[in-house]
């Protein structure tokens, strides 16, 4: 699990084909790698991959995990090439902080940048989420976008808008987003829930 509070920005290295729908990519981080476990979680622009190796190369420190062929579909993963820079967060440790909110790491889907209106520092985004995860989003609920847990201001039908405080501007990839990106979205375990709940409830057959 993770809370969507990014502590670094990352930047991948190296995309490697190990097998047909397979990928290796070793990102560069600020972590300690000696404090990385081989089998750690990190999730990378909100996607929870799996460590399977760490170092130093060249006084930088890396980690590397492998991408199937559906996180490769359900993510904005495939598109992923050296250079492409990554916010990261390690896994939740019982007795940290919850600065954000319960994120599995387990993406949804690809919500797309349609407008962005900046004002001082701050940033308004306004995006289209996929008309089948549109129901899970709601006003003053969460949402993590790229792996940054945010608070949705308005929703109109498949778009909704959030607005980006100068902090998560400067300390993310959420900064450098403009119109047309394709960002990770996974919605609000809560909402998830209790709409499988409603769901799985009988039906009145008086009503």
């Amino acid at each position: 699990m993770f809370t969507g509070i990014v502590n670094d920005l990352g930047e991948v290295s190296e995309v490697e084909v190990k097998a047909e729908g397979l990928r290796r990519l070793t990102v560069l981080c600020g972590y300690d790698p000696d404090l990385i476990d081989i089998g750690a979680s990190i999730a990378c622009s909100g996607v929870c991959l799996t460590v399977v190796g760490r170092g130093r190369r060249h006084n930088r420190a890396y980690f590397a995990v492998d991408a199937a062929a559906e996180t490769l579909r359900m993510t904005t993963a495939e598109g992923w090439r050296h250079g492409t820079k990554l916010n990261l967060e390690r896994a939740l440790r019982l007795g940290d902080e919850l600065g954000g909110h319960l994120v599995s790491g387990h993406v949804d889907g690809i919500a797309e940048l349609i407008a962005r209106d900046d004002s001082l520092d701050s940033a308004e985004l306004t995006l289209r989420v996929p008309a089948e995860l549109a129901r899970f989003v709601a006003s003053k609920g969460s949402v993590a976008l790229d792996g940054v847990s945010l608070t949705v201001n308005k929703v109109d039908g498949d778009t909704f808008t959030v607005l980006i405080i100068p902090h998560t501007l400067k300390v993310t990839t959420l900064g450098a987003a403009l119109p047309g990106a394709r960002l990770n979205i996974e919605i609000d375990l809560m909402a998830r829930y209790a709409a499988r709940l409603l769901e799985a409830a009988p039906q009145d057959s008086n009503r």
